[in-house]
């Protein structure tokens, strides 16, 4: 059953009747409003929708954060659980650094750096998983093997996320 939102009005502020200030419409409607009633339709995303727009923020964000994103993207929104796995994730330089060093100080030096880089975005992950999502995100947990180049991120979610059921034929 789809959500049900007024419309807000929006108060011009101080200065707008300057001319060289930009106003918008008093009213705006979105699609699928009613004006007469001052109301609009908002259909809940499916969890398949929810997960697929995790995928894509998360390759979005490997791409900006880490320079290339992943091969392949996984995210299963379990509950409060939402984990996302990545393949293919470690750069040519990441993979000959693993090689190129002694076995532990290859892959702590990988490790920690991605996990650096982790903690430092952690605002800008949990506020897209927010949005996607409408839940806060608790805790954020995230493991890389340098071995198959696969990344695990884990968010703990204050909350199952509500989601639209697909109807089965």
């Amino acid at each position: 059953m789809p959500l049900r939102y007024m419309i807000l009005w929006r108060v011009d502020p101080p200065g707008a009747e300057d001319p060289s200030f930009v106003s918008m419409p008093k009213r705006s409607f979105l699609p699928g409003s009613d004006p007469e009633l001052d109301t609009f339709d908002i259909t809940m995303k499916t969890q398949g929708e929810i997960e697929a727009a995790v995928c894509e923020g998360i390759s979005r964000f490997e791409q900006e954060y880490m320079g290339r994103g992943p091969k392949d993207i996984h995210a299963h929104l379990a509950g409060d659980l939402l984990v996302v796995r990545l393949q293919g994730v470690l750069t040519a330089a990441e993979h000959q650094l693993v090689k190129s060093l002694p076995a532990d100080k290859g892959r702590d030096l990988v490790k920690q750096v991605r996990t650096h880089l982790i903690e430092t975005a952690r605002p800008v992950m949990e506020a897209m998983i927010q949005e996607v999502t409408g839940v806060k995100v608790l805790s954020l947990h995230h493991d890389i093997s340098t071995a198959t180049g696969e990344e695990v991120v884990l968010f703990t979610l204050a909350e199952s996320a509500d989601f639209r059921e697909i109807k089965k034929k």
